[in-house]
């Protein structure tokens, strides 16, 4: 990788435009971070992170080309690489995650008279997508309290901005949620009914994914997409940043009071359940997830995880004198 005296990287100008899709939620901090910090812009990307609709929206933007990564839960990644997804032909076989980024941070939601999991037996429940995302999770809750599919309904509304709006307005008597927004929910009077990291502790959330077609082509700019993004991580997690990472919550999420995003930050930084701050993908989180999608998807191919990973992406960069810094 040839450097130059500014960026200490050599990029091409047509390779600067560097689009991340996502989802509402907090675990966006290290993009947050990178793009006020400028590291993004350190090593050369000018990096955009768009919101999708939901996992469709995130699949077919992907496989048209008009996105390089997206940041998106490990079992779509599983979903689509099987073909057991929900676009068109339900299949993105090119598809790969190439970085950890989360463990889920998901909280099943439900409405003020809805107490308990139990009681949301009869009730109508949203997900993103009814085969992807974290719609299994839920369906392994309920099956843990004895509550069959069929005493529930299941409802697609999108990313989880979407339902967390959705459940405010109504619409629906529960659903999984991500930080922040079970704090946004109780502030409306909502309850949390469990916090699904009890449950799953090893669990994989959010990963980085690429079409490995375009990885294999542009292995430099992913590289340095994952430098700088590690660059935010070290800054998320030094203590003394801490009154800054608060500030920079609180206006993404203007709803957020100051005790809610210092609890937001706790959840990112926990050293067990928060942001993978090395960004590895661990293989029994990656088990769990894959356990649970065999355990509900409509067709289960027993087939390697495996296959879904490619890890060398992130091994070339942790081996760059940069890692560390």
């Amino acid at each position: 990788m040839d450097c130059n005296s500014q960026t200490g990287w050599h990029v091409e100008e047509n390779l600067n435009v560097f689009t991340v899709l996502g989802f509402e939620g907090a675990f966006n901090l290290p993009i947050w971070v990178g793009q006020r910090r400028q590291y993004f812009r350190k090593y050369g990307l000018q990096v955009g992170l768009e919101y999708v609709k939901g996992s469709v929206d995130m699949i077919d933007r992907m496989t048209a080309g008009s996105a390089h990564v997206a940041l998106t839960s490990v079992d779509n990644v599983l979903a689509y690489r099987r073909g057991q997804g929900e676009t068109a032909d339900g299949s993105a076989p090119d598809l790969v995650a190439f970085m950890g980024g989360d463990h889920g941070f998901l909280s099943l939601m439900a409405k003020p008279e809805v107490t308990s999991v139990p009681q949301l037996r009869g009730k109508t429940l949203s997900v993103d997508a009814l085969t992807t995302g974290f719609a299994f999770v839920l369906r392994e809750i309920l099956v843990a309290n004895q509550i069959a599919m069929t005493d529930v309904k299941f409802e697609a509304a999108g990313g989880t901005g979407n339902r967390y709006r959705a459940l405010v307005a109504g619409k629906h008597d529960g659903t999984l949620v991500r930080t922040p927004f079970e704090r946004l929910a109780e502030r409306q009077g909502l309850n949390v009914l469990l916090r699904v990291k009890s449950l799953f502790p090893d669990y994989l959330g959010t990963v980085g994914a690429v079409m490995h077609s375009w990885a294999s082509r542009n292995q430099d700019r992913l590289i340095r997409f994952i430098l700088a993004y590690r660059e935010a991580l070290n800054w998320i997690f030094d203590a003394s940043n801490k009154e800054a990472l608060v500030e920079i919550l609180r206006a993404e999420f203007v709803e957020l009071t100051d005790d809610d995003a210092r609890a937001v930050l706790g959840d990112l930084v926990d050293p067990i359940c928060g942001l993978i701050s090395d960004m590895s993908i661990s293989d029994a989180g990656l088990e769990q997830v894959s356990r649970i999608r065999d355990a509900h998807a409509p067709v289960s191919t027993n087939r390697s995880c495996q296959d879904c990973i490619d890890r060398q992406y992130l091994r070339t960069a942790q081996n760059s004198t940069r890692w560390a810094r």
